[in-house]
């Protein structure tokens, strides 16, 4: 007969294997967005994914949430994290056209660190001499990377942390949503307010879409959302003290896929920021844990 423990251990499993599959389907989403950053700007490419993601989204939403879950109590919560989301998502898509896939990504694993310092700035919340102690580490894992001063540095290194800041301000924005609105309602307004605020700046800066390019729109589309599905499942599944740390995995993913279609090494420099930063990031994770436990 299966114990409390069994179920727990599966129920935990289930969630780690959740989101391991969703960090794998948002580096393919970013491997996408990098091959048609060549082809195309990125608030087109945005309004693309978003346009054709949203009846996906829409979809889930309902299936998870029924139509509760297309109601909101607080619409200028969602227009603000809408704004957050474009901004950041503009500002990685571009970095991905000019930086090596995994070096990109590695410089957006600082959010965890910018989400702990705006906590305590932003939110007032409290957070101990180890957590900032913590950030401070995972600074120098960016400086690192970066290499600001040096022959390597590149300015569009400071696209992926813009990125990173304006992602910890997605995060901490949540705490803004009506309590009474499901994460599913937060995805699906999310989507809807990214396709209308890309739709107005998308005609400033179209291109002609080729014909080979569609289902690489639809490949974009279709993993993003599986992605961000599959992460917010594994969050209700398991502890985020159990799935969190895998969200790491991107790093595997990032230098496999970069080094299979562009050909790219990551540095020993970038190797070692993101050590780093991981660890940075891992202890704040269980900082976190601790203290809600």
């Amino acid at each position: 007969m299966a114990t409390a423990a069994d179920a727990l251990r599966a129920r935990t499993t289930t969630g780690i294997l959740l989101m391991c599959a969703g960090v794998a389907c948002l580096c393919v989403n970013d491997a996408i967005a990098k091959t048609l950053s060549s082809s195309y700007y990125p608030v087109q490419v945005l309004f693309l994914r978003s346009i054709i993601a949203l009846p996906f989204a829409a979809l889930i939403a309902w299936k998870m949430g029924g139509v509760a879950a297309l109601k909101s109590y607080r619409p200028a919560a969602h227009l603000l994290r809408g704004l957050l989301w474009i901004a950041a998502a503009t500002m990685f898509f571009t970095s991905l056209g000019l930086l090596g896939l995994a070096e990109a990504t590695t410089l957006i694993f600082a959010a965890p660190m910018f989400i702990c310092a705006l906590s305590a700035l932003v939110l007032r919340e409290q957070v101990g001499w180890r957590r900032w102690l913590a950030v401070l580490v995972g600074f120098v894992g960016v400086l690192i990377v970066v290499r600001p001063g040096s022959d390597t540095f590149q300015a569009a290194s400071l696209l992926p942390i813009a990125t990173a800041v304006l992602y910890a301000l997605l995060m901490i924005s949540a705490r803004w949503v009506d309590p009474r609105e499901s994460v599913w309602t937060m995805m699906v307004y999310l989507v809807g307010v990214g396709t209308l605020l890309s739709a107005l700046a998308a005609p400033f800066f179209w291109l002609p879409v080729q014909g080979k390019d569609i289902w690489l729109f639809f490949g974009i589309a279709v993993f993003g959302t599986a992605g961000m599905t599959l992460m917010t499942q594994a969050f209700r599944f398991a502890p985020a003290p159990a799935v969190a740390p895998f969200d790491y995995t991107a790093l595997l993913w990032a230098t496999l896929l970069g080094y299979v279609f562009w050909g790219e090494i990551p540095d020993t420099a970038t190797y070692v920021g993101a050590s780093v930063i991981v660890a940075s990031g891992l202890f704040i994770v269980y900082r976190e844990w601790k203290l809600d436990s």
